[in-house]
Order: C-alpha cells, then structure tokens, then sequence
C-alpha cells in the first residue's frame, strides 16, 4: 500500500514516514490543521534575486533562513556565538579525564506535536533517524508519589479520562471537590481568544480555582507550568491552557518525546549549516549584529563588526534581551509603538543546568528524563547515555554515567552573586542524590554549569506587548518564540513556526509560494465539549 501523499517540509508533498523510536511522519493526529502560504511562483526568477539578512542562528532564524535560500533569496544570517542552534547550541569542552565532550543548555524535548520543527529537520534527516523515542514521561514528586504518561491514551478525552484514572494525585474524594466551570476554558482552546480571556490570570490562580488535588497541582501541573522558566504565579494563565491543548487536550499525539541521538551540533545544526551553504547561505557565526538602520531606497544597512552591509530586508529572530537591545541602538527601526512595546519585553528568571560525569553509573532502571518535584529547586534529571551516543560511548569506556540536572526559575540574583551559584549547584546535587541515592556514593569526575537568563517570560497580562511577525514595515519581520503567531504553538514550535513565517511574509511580497505549515487542531476535539466552555 502506497502512504498517503501530503505536503512536506517544503510545501511539496512527500509520503508520511516513520523515524526509528517511534518518531512520527508528520504526526497521527488526522485532524492537524494546514495552513497554506499565499499563492505565488515556487521560486525567484531574475539575475539579481532579493537579499536578506537573518538576525539570530538559533531555531528560528534558521527556518527563516532554510525558506528563503530554497526558494531563490541571498540569505545572509549572522550570529553573535561561534555556533548555530541559539538555545540549543553545543560546544566542545575538555575534562578532566581528557575527554572532549559537548557542553550544552540542556535537555529538549522534542514532542510529536512539533511539526514544522520536524519539517526543518527533515532537510538534512529525511526519515528524522537521528531522533531517538523515549519510552516514558515519568514525574515524581518529594512526598513519595510517581507519576507516567507512557499508559495514558493519546487522543482527546480519552487522554484526560485516562490520566485521571491512572494518576495517583486523583481520588474520588478530590474529583468531588473539583470545580468543572473553572475548567471549562480547557475544552475550547482557540488562539487569540484564549488571551483575551485568561491573559489576565496567572496560571497558579487559574489552576486553584478548579481546585485540582494539591497533589496533582505539584506534581503534574507545576512541571508543566515551569517548563516555560517560570514560576506559576508569574506565567500567564492562557499560555498554560494553550500548553494543555497542545500537548494532552487538543491533540492526539500524546505527551510522549523525542530527543535527538547526538550532541545538538553533530545532530542537527551541522548537517543544516552544510545544507544552507549548498543553497548559496553565508553563515557569519560569531558575528553579533550591533544596529539595523533602513535606507531611503527601502532596504536595511546591518552594521556587525567593523562592516556595514545593505540587505533588501531583514529577519529578527532574536531573544527579548537582544530584541530591545537593538532596537534601542537602531532608533529609526520599526516605528514608535513597536520600540516602545519591544522595550518593555522582559526574560524569564534565571536557570540552571549542571552537568556530572560521574565514576559509576546510576542504577540500571533509572529512565533517561525524569521530571521531578517538591525537592526544592530541582525540576528534573537526565540520564543522557540512555539515549546520546557521545554520552554513552563515555559510559562505556569509563563505567560511568552522565547526569544532568535542570534548576528553573531561580531567584534573579542567583545569576549574579558568585557565592550564591556555588551554593545552588551544590543544593542540586544534594537533590540528586535523594532522587537517586547511588549517586551519593559517587565521585564527580567532572561537571559544567550553565547560568542562562534568555528565554522569554510570558507574564499575566504581558500578551499585547509580544511583537508579531509583521510590523510596518513590509520588509522587516520578526520571529522566535516569544512572537505572537496566532496559532496553537509553544516553546521550539513556536520559534520555528514563526520563523517559516516571516519568511512567507517576505515572499509574498515577491510573488513567490512560501512554506505549508501544520499545527495541532486549532479548537477543542468535541463538539459537545466546545459548546459546554462556551456556556462557561
């Protein structure tokens, strides 16, 4: 039997195909939503094709890019660091041992409802075979309680029926109790009304006024909630019941994940970096860009390093920091309401990631992600030689283990004050070792430890400050992932989604077809649910 034939990566159509571990084609949810480009000509045609300066080498800046140069555009993209992949970009390091290692942010979960970030990888891993399948999700919480997402079903209610059936955090006494108005909303997710309406609530106080188990709250929930860098009492409510309809109400994917079988560098950006060159792209890495002037004729001056360059247009895919960063140095980019808006833009509270090369493995059942709470600052742990071929190659010839540690949320001045990060990465390492005590009796060979403070906060109220792809000027454009889409995408998805964006917005204006993209169901699954959140 042929695989039915739909639009691929590049809007062409290609059949579905399934990636080792279980990696998904597209996805199983049939009732994914397409979102067609504008209609025009598959490719530039002339002897002088446009030009394009990408600001920004990480998830986003990358679509951009990949969609432009295949369609005919001089692309040039420059980045600040001396590597592609923004936060998920890897790095050589030395330990003690002698080994070299990729250091990195940390762990990335890679879910199945992430279609136009796997349509990305797809340039380079047609089949996605260097994405591995992990076999679970699993929580576990300081009181004793464990939680698994691998037995829930994946399609919508079922999955919510099922999680409630099998969670321990759910008794028939906290059913009882429980508040089904307040809970409503999460049967009838459309973006932008979910903003409209929760926008002004935190995600801590929606979530008390359904009035969940409080063990469910911590142990299910909050994960959730923090996997945006925030603490729940800061995050917006209506991003979190966007997460939920993303990832476990509106879409039969499941909550299970991918990850990638290599460091971030050898298994992705390398390969694109060597695909964007074949298609004419001048990667300036290690270039930060210092302004983004606009010309008379309509086109940008980029002023990185000591050149200066025209580009026809330009693409920002920048973090909050570095977005009003440069708006501030470009005073003529953009115009008034967009520098004020972008100004008051604000990152999320600082995180930490510590990686240990330990001398004796942990014990053999431990999965390779674990989300974990109510051990204080600890938010999860990483096995990764259950699953990264470099990690487990150092296992193996040294009997060890890698471990990585994930701290969210921090408070802001711990990124700061010396004293304070020694005494964090310690308080982490203690939390490790009552979430897996073998690793107390354990010598640390080596460690690394990321201090970041760049993902972008999504406070209560903050969603009209967001920028969105558009501005007004018709060749600029911005993306990553913390633009407005109006579509139902978060965190890599989002960064990638919105970068395939704002390269069909430049090419619209060119006469030329963009990029097919995919998005989860863009409302809730039942007919009846959605008329019962409607009377609430």
């Amino acid at each position: 039997m042929t695989a039915p034939r739909r639009p691929d990566a590049t809007g062409r159509g290609r059949p579905d195909a399934t990636a080792r571990g279980g990696a998904a084609g597209r996805g199983r949810d049939r009732r994914a939503r397409t979102i067609l480009p504008a209609p025009g000509a598959p490719h530039l045609t002339g002897d002088r094709p446009p030009t394009t300066a990408v600001v920004g080498g990480g998830i986003a800046g990358l679509a951009a890019a990949t969609a432009l140069a295949e369609r005919g555009v001089r692309v040039t993209l420059y980045e600040r660091e001396p590597t592609l992949g923004g936060r998920l970009a890897g790095w050589p390091t030395t330990l003690s041992d002698g080994s070299t290692v990729t250091m990195s942010r940390g762990f990335h979960a890679f879910f199945r409802q992430y279609y136009n970030l796997r349509g990305l990888l797809r340039r380079t891993d047609p089949g996605l075979d260097r994405l591995r399948g992990l076999p679970d999700y699993p929580l576990r919480h300081g009181s004793g309680l464990h939680d698994s997402f691998r037995h829930v079903p994946r399609t919508p209610p079922w999955s919510a029926l099922g999680f409630v059936a099998l969670s321990p955090t759910f008794g028939l006494r906290d059913l009882v109790r429980m508040n089904p108005v307040a809970a409503l909303p999460l049967l009838d997710v459309r973006v932008p009304e979910v903003y409209e309406r929760l926008d002004g609530v935190s995600a801590h106080d929606f979530l008390e006024s359904i009035r969940f188990p409080e063990a469910a709250h911590h142990l299910a929930f909050e994960v959730f909630s923090r996997s945006f860098f925030a603490d729940p009492r800061r995050l917006s409510a209506a991003e979190m019941v966007l997460m939920f309809h993303i990832y476990f109400l509106g879409s039969s994917e499941g909550l299970l994940f991918d990850v990638p079988d290599e460091p971030f560098p050898t298994a992705l950006w390398e390969p694109l970096a060597a695909y964007l060159d074949g298609h004419g792209v001048e990667l300036r890495t290690g270039t930060p860009v210092e302004t983004v002037e606009p010309t008379p004729d309509g086109g940008f001056l980029v002023a990185a390093g000591a050149r200066e360059e025209r580009h026809d247009t330009a693409v920002l895919a920048l973090d909050a920091a570095g977005l009003g960063a440069l708006a501030v140095r470009s005073p003529r980019l953009g115009d008034t309401g967009w520098r004020e808006r972008t100004a008051r833009l604000r990152g999320a509270p600082p995180f930490l990631v510590s990686r240990l090369w330990l001398d004796r493995p942990v014990a053999a059942d431990r999965p390779g992600f674990l989300g974990t709470s109510g051990y204080g600052s600890l938010d999860n742990v990483s096995v990764l030689e259950r699953w990264e071929g470099e990690a487990a190659r150092w296992a193996r010839r040294t009997g060890g283990s890698v471990v990585e540690l994930h701290a969210y949320a921090l408070p802001d001045g711990a990124i700061r004050e010396p004293e304070q990060q020694h005494l964090e990465q310690k308080r982490l390492l203690e939390q490790l070792h009552q979430v897996y005590p073998e690793t107390r009796a354990a010598t640390v060979v080596d460690a690394r430890h990321e201090w970041r403070a760049d993902c972008p906060l999504f406070p209560v109220g903050g969603h009209g400050d967001r920028p969105t792809v558009r501005t007004s000027d018709p060749g600029l454009v911005v993306a990553g992932d913390l633009v407005r889409t109006d579509l139902p995408v978060a965190l890599m998805e989002r960064a990638a989604t919105s970068g395939f964006l704002a390269a069909n917005a430049l090419l619209e204006r060119w006469g030329v077809r963009g990029q097919t993209l995919w998005t989860v169901p863009d409302r809730g699954r039942s007919t009846v649910l959605r008329r019962l959140a409607r009377l609430g």
